[in-house]
């Protein structure tokens, strides 16, 4: 169930990572469009950004999400959640952007969010109780997925 659940998470973090980096070409044409200047700077830079988070969550999901990590987990849910907050509060709200396709983002974080906390929260639930000799256990289980994550 943990194994399905983190797969599927991965995969929505990696659609998130798509639709980004659509967002940033839009913004890159945008950009091209306005004059040269302050304003233009900051839409480029901003193309920038939402380019760069885009293809860290990719990685970070498929790399680490996909094997149910604690680090990748924590790193894509609160690197997600600000920028889709932001977007949502500051684009979506005002209605700057229509609802589709300016929902499609944030409906790929929530579903990503779900399961991949279903994911973390499975395995989490199942862990061994706190005692000596089974915290040593886990230590080593932990250092020998870490090691095998790095391969």
């Amino acid at each position: 169930m943990a194994r399905i659940a983190a797969k599927l998470g991965a995969v929505f973090y990696v659609i998130w990572g798509i639709v980004h980096i659509n967002a940033a070409y839009g913004l890159l044409k945008l950009g091209q469009s306005l004059d040269p200047g302050m304003v233009q700077a900051r839409v480029f830079q901003d193309a920038w950004n939402i380019l760069m988070s885009a293809l860290a969550v990719i990685v970070i999901g498929a790399l680490m999400n996909w094997r149910n990590s604690t680090t990748g987990y924590w790193i894509n849910l609160i690197l997600v959640t600000l920028l889709d907050i932001a977007f949502v509060l500051f684009v979506i709200v005002p209605g700057y952007a229509p609802l589709w396709p300016g929902l499609a983002g944030p409906i790929a974080w929530v579903i990503a969010a779900f399961f991949s906390t279903l994911a973390f929260t499975a395995r989490h639930r199942t862990a061994l109780p706190a005692a000596p000799e089974n915290v040593a256990k886990k230590e080593k289980e932990e250092k020998e997925r870490e090691k095998e994550m790095q391969r």
